[in-house]
């Protein structure tokens, strides 16, 4: 957790998996595959949650029932998730960093209260002082010989509500696996059926079971090999080290949060902007989907917001690549499984008369590049998956409006507000469902200030 007078941590403990039965697993490897490897050195990855607490005479009704429902529910849900109560190592006998679960393995979770009353504003859409987020993330405790898979943190703001923020390990999992860890927790805490057993199996629908054979990940070209030994070489010989590989950059005083939506009215919308701007014959092979219209009009805002000079800029996303292995895994399956795509257009054509159509063309493009194949040009996906230095302004996509986050109740209601408090270090576009429902996207951004401001005046003429 980040030192703030605002937040004072109440109590830090340890929650393990609890045991099903007598025969339950002691011990678990989850060699990491070649997806998860290409996130080994990134940075963790920062998810927070924001619930009201309901209306209640009870003024205890926190340390009375929610908070011991969320732990020993977490300690359920965890008999499904054994790689997030692990830790990562890479053992000088081994090729590859192994993710491993031993019995007594559990999950850091400390308890906070916020001195602050700013719930209703860090649970907004109104700008944000990006700073008044990082008291509700905990520190995740690693080194270069072993770092923790995830560590959570529950901050109560009295008489308002509550967060669960949470710091997970990007080559553990990925925003699909998170998002289903989340889903799967609150199932069980809103169900309530087995809480304060001593031993106890809980089942989960299939579609949050999650399926953690990592042998289904085929890798005949090797490259899972491949990408270890670049990293034994990173600043090596021997570098074994399992934590990111830069200091997190210091981040400027005057940076703000920002969210926007995109209802399905504003989608429409822009994709009528596009039909009525491109050529009959060029219609049929765009993308115009929500994704590929919300990203690209991001992208042009972002662009004339911060006054990029530079001849080209790019995006990069992720694309699910559980369906397009062959053969496929299961949409369940535990583990990284995301290919990323690299969008490219010239910086005038961005912020021209045809911004929007151009960047369509170029996530189009992008996404075509599948057809080549999933493993196109994955040689170099470690050692130089990009020239940064060809571009002025590299933008990225985290998450999916697919996820859909604001699902996740654990019976208190769907969450107030959701943020992903790493983009502030990445320099990411946030995106998931918007918690307003009705088929909508946001997007979450941190800039500065003055920066944020322009990006909103752009953002709303286009609709």
């Amino acid at each position: 957790m980040a030192n703030s007078n605002s937040v004072k941590v109440v109590e830090v403990c340890k929650v393990a998996p609890l045991p099903s039965s007598p025969d339950s697993i002691t011990s678990e490897q989850y060699p990491l595959t070649l997806f998860d490897l290409l996130w080994l050195r990134f940075l963790p990855v920062e998810p927070v949650y924001f619930y009201e607490i309901p209306p209640t005479s009870n003024p205890h009704i926190f340390y009375d029932s929610i908070l011991p429902k969320l732990k020993a529910s977490l300690s359920l849900t965890l008999q499904h998730f054994l790689p997030l109560a692990g830790n990562l190592t890479w053992p000088q006998h081994s090729p590859k960093p192994i993710l491993s679960y031993v019995h007594g393995d559990s999950v850091s979770l400390t308890v906070a209260e916020s001195n602050a009353d700013n719930f209703p504003h860090l649970s907004s859409n109104d700008f944000v002082e990006a700073k008044d987020y990082h008291p509700l993330i905990p520190l995740l405790e690693v080194s270069d010989e072993r770092a923790a898979a995830m560590a959570i943190q529950i901050t109560l703001f009295r008489n308002r509500g509550f967060s669960i923020g949470t710091t997970m390990h990007h080559a553990v999992l990925d925003g699909k696996n998170s998002c289903s860890f989340f889903k799967a927790w609150a199932h069980i805490c809103k169900q309530g059926t087995g809480i304060g057993s001593s031993s106890s199996s809980i089942s989960l629908p299939d579609n949050l079971n999650p399926f953690h054979d990592r042998m289904a990940i085929h890798d005949p070209k090797g490259l899972g090999e491949l990408y270890s030994n670049e990293y034994l070489n990173q600043g090596g010989p021997n570098n074994r080290s399992v934590t990111h590989s830069r200091p997190p950059k210091a981040l400027p005083q005057d940076l703000v949060r920002g969210t926007f939506d995109f209802t399905r009215a504003n989608i429409q919308t822009l994709r009528e902007h596009v039909v009525k701007t491109t050529r009959v014959a060029d219609l049929s092979s765009l993308h115009l989907s929500t994704f590929s219209l919300g990203c690209a009009y991001t992208w042009i805002c972002l662009v004339k917001a911060e006054e990029i000079k530079g001849e080209k800029t790019a995006m990069i996303f992720g694309v699910d690549a559980r369906s397009r292995l062959d053969p496929p895994v299961p949409d369940t399956y535990f583990g990284n499984c995301v290919v990323g795509r690299v969008a490219v257009a010239e910086t005038k054509g961005l912020t021209g008369e045809d911004g929007l159509v151009v960047a369509v063309k170029a996530i189009t493009e992008a996404l075509r590049s599948l057809d080549d194949g999933v493993f196109n040009g994955a040689e170099l996906w470690v050692s130089k998956f990009l020239d940064f230095s060809l571009y002025d302004k590299v933008y990225s996509i985290a998450g999916s409006q697919r996820f859909e986050v604001y699902g996740t109740d654990y019976g208190w209601g769907r969450p107030r507000k959701i943020e992903l408090v790493s983009i502030d270090k990445t320099d990411a576009v946030s995106l998931m469902d918007s918690k307003n429902g009705g088929g909508a996207v946001e997007i979450g951004l941190a800039l500065k200030k003055p920066q944020m401001e322009v990006f909103a005046s752009l953002f709303a003429k286009g609709f």
